[in-house]
């Protein structure tokens, strides 16, 4: 037994040897899908992926004040490109690895019924996330303008750091109702919820993108790889992400 013992962790140490780390920052919308792709990342690679949750906006400025991340898992498009022509990302290795969906959800059943509950105004607290830092707050101002109802509602806005806060604050009670990311209640079946039509609103492109800091790490870009192929691609529509049909057509 001690033989086999033995011989088992001879034969890993060439793939423990080769094992690598990334570092990569995910968009909060993202948190759920991110984990189940680098759990299967790392049992088919050995390789480690780290996660970290956050606003894209919050992490873009980390990243440009030096913070060690390989990759950025962006909720929009616009932070990884100026990440590129700011230089702290690789030229040409941003695609989108998913089109995001906006939906408006209580934790409470029967209150949302569509856009008439926002036109009904009967709630204190509508909350999103802070638009500065999140394009999924940017997305729900855009469709509460498109409905002619932003100017009426803003003084019941109450905005998260990032679509996870805002989530929190419906799940918790602290606001009635607020705008998440489909991904974020499309396995809760509790509550009520109007998927927001996309045409209220632009859509939701989530770019990846190689960080400079990340350009000689073999597990980044094989993650960014990974990230482009199939099971991947099951796994993010499982959470009622789009794909995009360019997302395989650019390199890593």
């Amino acid at each position: 037994m001690m033989f086999r013992r033995a011989l088992v962790a001879f034969l890993l140490l060439p793939i423990l040897a080769r094992a690598e780390t990334a570092n990569v920052a995910v968009a909060a919308n993202f948190t759920e899908p991110a984990k189940e792709i680098a759990a299967a990342f790392q049992s088919k690679t050995g390789d480690v992926v780290v996660l970290s949750f956050g606003a894209s906006g919050n992490f873009a400025s980390q990243i440009s004040q030096g913070a060690p991340f390989d990759v950025l898992l962006s909720a929009d498009e616009i932070r990884p490109k100026q990440l590129i022509a700011t230089r702290f990302a690789v030229a040409g290795s941003s695609f989108t690895y998913a089109v995001g969906k906006l939906v408006l959800w209580s934790h409470s059943a029967g209150l949302i019924t569509g856009a008439d509950t926002l036109k009904a105004g009967a709630f204190n607290k509508l909350a999103i996330a802070k638009p500065e830092a999140a394009p999924y707050g940017v997305a729900a101002i855009e469709a509460l303008k498109a409905l002619q109802l932003y100017d009426a509602l803003e003084p019941k806005l109450v905005q998260g750091a990032s679509i996870a806060q805002a989530f929190q604050f419906i799940n918790t009670g602290n606001a009635e109702l607020g705008f998440v990311a489909l991904s974020q209640v499309i396995n809760n079946p509790e509550g009520s919820r109007w998927l927001v039509p996309q045409s209220l609103y632009t859509p939701i492109r989530q770019d990846a993108v190689l960080l400079s800091k990340g350009a000689g790490n073999a597990a980044a870009k094989a993650f960014l790889n990974f990230l482009k192929g199939p099971e991947s691609r099951r796994i993010i529509e499982k959470y009622g992400y789009a794909i995009s049909s360019g997302v395989s057509n650019q390199g890593a």
